[in-house]
Order: C-alpha cells, then structure tokens, then sequence
C-alpha cells in the first residue's frame, strides 16, 4: 500500500509531519517521490485517454450532424413527392441523429470539465514534486554535512592525530629549549664583575697599550737629542 491513496493526498500531504515521523527521512523522501511521479504518469495518462475520447466523440458528432442534413434532405424530397409518410419517417430519423449527438455533445462537456480538472491536478503534483525534489536535495546535503563531521569527528579523536601533536609538542620545547640557549648568551653576570675570559683579553689589550706608549716615548727622545745638536 502507498504512502498516498489518491491525488488529492499528494496535494494536500504535509511532507514535514512526514518526515518527522519516519524513522529514515532520506528513504521517506525517495518513496514519497517515487508515489508521486507514478501518480503524474497516471493522470497523465487518464488526461490522454479523455483527449482521446473527446476526439472520438467529436467525429461522431460530426457524423451525427451530417446524417440528421442528409435526413432534412430527404424527408424535404418525399413531401415534394407528396410522400407524407416518408417525409415523417425521414424526420424520425433526423430527430434520432439530433438526440445522440446532442447526447455525446453532453459528454463532451463533461470532458472537458475532467481535463481541466487533470491539467489543474498535473500542474500541481508538478509543483508538489519539485518541492518533494527540494528537500530530498536538502535532507542529502544535511546528511553529508553530519557524515563528514562525524568523520571529523573520528580523525580528531584517533590515535594518529595525537601522535602529531605531541610530536610538535617537542618541536616546540627544543625550540624553546635553543632560544634559551641564545638568550643566557646575552645576560651579564648579575656581580658585574668580568669574567675569566674578559680579564685575560684585557690584560692582553694592556700591553699593547703600554709598547705602544714606550714606542712613543723613544720616538719623542730621538726628536729631542736632534733638536740639542
């Protein structure tokens, strides 16, 4: 048995309330869809056979209409001929094919009030079907969404992800580690006292100083004992 009974039930159905209802919607929506474009194809196929019908039926008016001339012709002869008796047998007739036809002109009619009806009912399992479409596209893309953050989910939470991280954990301490390193390089000893390596550069410094002063001293005497002669 389908989700919809007739046409009308399609039309009118609430697709949320029947959604909310189902236990899988993704799978709710698809038969909903599914009930939905046979029931177009039915109607369809009802409308064409009303067409159909309506074409046959105007032939036979047509026909109907001619037959009851060719009986107007008829009877008018036989009371040229002063045949009475066949004037009104020959307008017997003609009022026969009167009737049926204007008995299939009736029907006709009332197919064409069904294939309004149809072309209405098609219109809007047409719109109904659209919209069934719409959120069968929603409800997929809403599923993807929850599937891949599941997915996200999992990755974030394996083992593989924490191995990364803590490995750029230590990445992170040699590299604090090493600027450590750098920045005690450029701290003075709090004494303010020169280190080891300090005093021997300057007692290195102070010799030079000092040939460089005694050379300055000769230079200056040599000068002197030329100026006295």
């Amino acid at each position: 048995m389908g989700i919809f009974s007739r046409t009308r039930d399609i039309i009118a159905a609430n697709f949320n309330e029947l959604l909310d209802q189902a236990d899988d919607p993704s799978k709710m929506i698809r038969m909903i869809i599914l009930e939905m474009e046979e029931t177009l194809v039915e109607v369809r196929a009802s409308a064409a056979r009303a067409i159909a019908d309506q074409k046959e039926m105007n032939r036979h008016v047509g026909k109907l209409d001619r037959l009851s001339a060719d009986w107007a012709d008829k009877a008018q002869l036989a009371l040229s001929k002063d045949r009475e008796d066949l004037a009104r047998a020959a307008l017997m007739e003609k009022k026969k094919a009167n009737d049926m036809a204007e008995q299939l002109r009736t029907e006709i009619t009332v197919l064409n009030d069904a294939l309004r009806a149809y072309e209405d009912d098609i219109a809007k399992l047409q719109n109904r079907l659209r919209e069934a479409r719409s959120r069968q596209t929603q409800i997929a893309a809403r599923l993807e969404s929850a599937e891949n953050r599941v997915k996200l989910r999992s990755l974030m939470t394996s083992e593989r992800v924490d191995e990364a991280l803590a490995r750029f954990d230590q990445l992170e301490r040699r590299v604090d580690y090493a600027e450590g390193r750098a920045d005690a390089l450029n701290i003075s000893d709090d004494t303010g006292k020169p280190n080891l390596a300090d005093e021997i550069s300057a007692l290195a410094g102070s010799d030079l100083v000092d040939a460089e002063l005694e050379e300055m001293k000769r230079s200056l005497g040599k000068a002197s004992e030329k100026k006295g002669d």
